[in-house]
């Protein structure tokens, strides 16, 4: 297995492409570029999948921080953020049930 290197998103972008015209060949791609197969494949699928930002290294981002790159992934991050908000709305809607519980109770033994 080849130890990791850096690249940049150009080299990447040039893998990719020289990738596509060999007809996908990673293995030959990854010794040429000196990567790893995986590597070569994943950012191939990521560059069919999502075009130039697909080969972005968000490693180390969080995902609310980070730009959409998609409208998927924009429809993802808006879901995520309404869900969020909904399980506060019931948390709080619990608690206030709970405090008129406890209100209730204490006025009827008074």
């Amino acid at each position: 297995m080849r130890k990791a290197r850096s690249t940049t998103p150009d080299e990447r972008i040039r893998i990719v492409k020289d990738c596509i015209a060999s007809g996908k060949n990673y293995g030959e791609m990854a010794l040429k570029y000196n990567v790893s197969y995986q590597q070569a494949r994943t950012w191939t699928l990521n560059f069919e999948k999502m075009g130039e930002a697909g080969l972005q290294d968000r490693r180390g981002q969080r995902k609310k921080d980070q730009t959409p790159r998609t409208e998927l992934e924009q429809a993802q991050i808006e879901i995520e953020q309404l869900k969020h908000k909904l399980y506060l709305a019931e948390m709080e809607n619990a608690l206030l049930k709970k405090l008129d519980e406890v209100e209730r109770r204490d006025a009827s033994r008074k």
